[in-house]
């Protein structure tokens, strides 16, 4: 339970908050629309929150040098769509896009649908004005296509999930609005047959623009939220496209020769970018969707679904899904997958009755079990949903205590009293 909640409109609120908090000792946990999975936003005992939606304002948006100012409470689909408007776009697109601040992407250096082609947040923050533990007002980064003064503190802040400094203003770099894409979607009847095509699409010349996937779980959650036709009995579907703008057409069908080839029993090509956007509506209804479905099938109140965030090199994809596959199976809850196969960041989501202690207990071993197997592939606890309080027991392992030691460093130099976000991360 906070203490306070505090909706600062300007950086000087912010800093005026934060000083009379470090001259007391108090706690304060920056917060954004609150749509993040791992707990990062969640407030600590007598904290003050930060809450800054109402930082909303769209400062800049300069053509001429491709670049947008903006404050952090600004929505992510809002800024893209003020981007189009000037024939510019902003592509890291959480599938929260229509929720989420940029204040909180940055902060949790969020990925989305296109960061297979475009990249995840970090690639597009050039500069931020940030409020530091002790009041003060930093801005750190550039306006520049290039520039190497000092350390990259930019780059230290984003992703930082609050710990180091409250994020007040983001200057952002935009490219020039894309083609629509062309989509497809391939339905396979095997995991071997799905990552097959996954990792034959990433070794080609094909630069996609999204590859994404869903499984049987997801399939049939998607199916009961809002009927589409798709198949519930289908392993898994792929969905791909391409914004290319001489290609996209010969790209799109390279892609569905690539999934015949690797076993697909179906290909579907859409035939316009409207349909295409329409196809794109079962991946985005992934998280809903298996929120649902873990209510349908723990009808009590108590069901729900856990998301965890995890990456493996692409090519060992398939040995992640059938390890997750024995881990379900053994523990006996559902898990289902879907993500952003391109890069082989996948969601596994897991399904519980909170109010069976013996289905809590059995996914949070589950939940154990499956990052510790993506440790041993090569992969990482998180992709792009930050570690927040979820994953703090983990970061340790992925990092060994070397890496502990220079973050807690860090943290100690720049938050010398552990006042800003305190708990989270590490």
């Amino acid at each position: 339970m906070p203490v306070a909640a505090v909706y600062p409109k300007t950086t000087q609120d912010v800093a005026a908050v934060v000083k009379v908090a470090a001259r007391h000792k108090v706690a304060v946990v920056p917060q954004g629309s609150r749509t993040g999975l791992a707990g990062g936003a969640n407030a600590v005992a007598g904290a003050v929150l930060v809450c800054l939606e109402r930082m909303n304002t769209i400062l800049e948006i300069d053509p001429g040098n491709r670049i947008a100012v903006v404050q952090p409470g600004v929505i992510n689909a809002t800024l893209r769509r003020a981007a189009a408007e000037v024939g510019l776009f902003y592509p890291p697109d959480p599938s929260s896009w229509e929720m989420s601040s940029i204040g909180g992407n940055v902060s949790t250096n969020a990925g989305g649908l296109c960061c297979v082609k475009y990249g995840v947040t970090s690639n597009y923050v050039l500069g931020l004005e940030v409020v530091l533990a002790n009041g003060e007002v930093l801005r750190c980064g550039r306006r520049t296509a290039k520039g190497v003064a000092g350390y990259d503190l930019t780059s230290l802040f984003t992703g930082a999930e609050g710990t180091l400094g409250i994020i007040t203003e983001i200057t952002l770099a935009l490219r020039p609005l894309p083609d629509p894409t062309l989509t497809l979607v391939a339905i396979f009847d095997s995991k071997a047959a799905i990552g097959t095509a996954i990792t034959s699409i990433s070794a080609s010349r094909i630069q996609p623009s999204m590859v994404e996937m869903l499984d049987r779980v997801h399939i049939r959650a998607v199916e009961l939220i809002r009927p589409m036709g798709l198949n519930p009995q289908a392993e898994a579907m792929l969905l791909a496209g391409s914004d290319a703008r001489s290609s996209a057409a010969d790209d799109v069908a390279a892609m569905a020769d690539i999934c015949r080839q690797a076993g697909a029993v179906e290909v579907y090509v859409a035939s316009d970018p409207t349909e295409a956007e329409s196809l794109l509506t079962a991946r985005r209804l992934a998280q809903p969707a298996m929120k649902h479905l873990a209510q349908v099938e723990y009808p009590g109140g108590g069901g729900d679904a856990v998301v965890e965030d995890i990456a493996v090199p692409k090519t060992r994809i398939v040995e992640l899904l059938e390890s997750v596959d024995a881990i379900s199976k053994a523990r006996g809850i559902t898990i289902g997958f879907h993500g952003h196969a391109g890069d082989g960041n996948l969601h596994p989501t897991l399904l519980m009755d909170r109010n069976s202690p013996a289905s809590v207990a059995a996914a949070k071993a589950a939940f154990d079990e499956v990052l510790r197997v993506t440790l041993g592939l090569g992969g990482t606890i998180t992709g792009e949903h930050g570690v927040g309080l979820l994953k703090r027991d983990w970061l340790g392992r992925e990092i060994g205590d070397v890496g502990l030691r220079v973050h807690r460093a860090i943290k100690a130099a720049l938050d010398p009293d552990n006042l800003l976000n305190p708990g989270k991360m590490f």
